[in-house]
């Protein structure tokens, strides 16, 4: 140390002999190298002690992007499902059109079954309608088949589309003369209203009348479907008089 303490001299002797140097550092600039030093030495230990922070908060991050990636990928999903939805109910408001569906009559001209199937009393006071005449379903329905005579090819009554658990209506007043299952009309329903005329349904998913039940004119007798032999959901309506078989179209209405 020299010149009254201010500077600090290094002098470095070869140990060949060589020309020594010599280096001074003032006291300001080793004031300065000390808090440089300490300084890193400082950043240093903190990033050695927060390194396992930030590993794990890059981990973290990582996490988060998959997620939100696996959020996009949910909501694309989603948008699909409702593009595939909206694309079912129009071909299912397109089918329905076809059959024409308008609802349940008014309530004034349907009857539901009476618990247990049965009702006492005649029905021929109560709606003066034995004659069957009117539709058979609340749906309009799609005419697939029509009656056709003979032995080739015979179909003695007619055929009508409707979606499954559509309503069957008696198509006039009377007393149900049989109620079966059977492997051609699958589960059945057969009404005799007097003076020859009976009617028959076939089909049905459900039947909702008992043997020997008066029903009214319009009053629901059973559940279409497809039971027996037939490819897709719909109602077999007979009309017969004295047995023979009568083309329904000429004493019902399509709606």
């Amino acid at each position: 140390m020299s010149e009254r303490n201010t500077h600090l001299s290094i002098i470095l002797v070869p140990e060949d002999g060589g020309e020594s140097r010599t280096f001074r550092f003032s006291r300001k600039r080793l004031r300065a190298f000390r808090l440089g030093g300490i300084a890193l030495g400082s950043a240093a230990v903190f990033m050695l002690a927060s390194w396992p922070f930030l590993v794990a908060r890059s981990a973290r991050v990582e996490d988060l992007e998959d997620q939100v990636a696996q959020l996009h990928a949910e909501q694309a999903q989603v948008r699909t499902l409702i593009r595939v939805v909206n694309d079912l109910e129009k071909r299912y408001e397109t089918l329905r059109s076809l059959f024409g569906y308008e609802g349940l009559p008014p309530a004034s001209e349907m009857w539901l079954p009476p618990p247990g199937g049965r009702r006492s009393g005649s029905t021929r006071s109560q709606d003066g309608a034995a004659m069957p005449s009117a539709w058979p379903l609340t749906d309009r329905g799609f005419v697939t088949q029509r009656l056709l005579a003979g032995d080739a090819g015979e179909h003695p009554g007619l055929d009508i589309a409707v979606p499954t658990d559509s309503y069957i209506l008696a198509a006039g007043s009377g007393v149900v003369a049989e109620v079966g299952d059977d492997p051609t009309y699958g589960r059945f329903i057969r009404i005799d209203h007097g003076n020859g005329y009976e009617t028959l349904y076939a089909h049905a998913s459900t039947t909702l009348v008992a043997l020997g039940a008066r029903v009214r004119r319009s009053e629901v007798i059973a559940l279409s479907g497809s039971t027996g032999r037939s490819t897709a959901p719909h109602l077999h309506f007979e009309i017969l008089l004295d047995d023979e078989a009568v083309d329904p179209l000429t004493m019902v209405q399509q709606p």
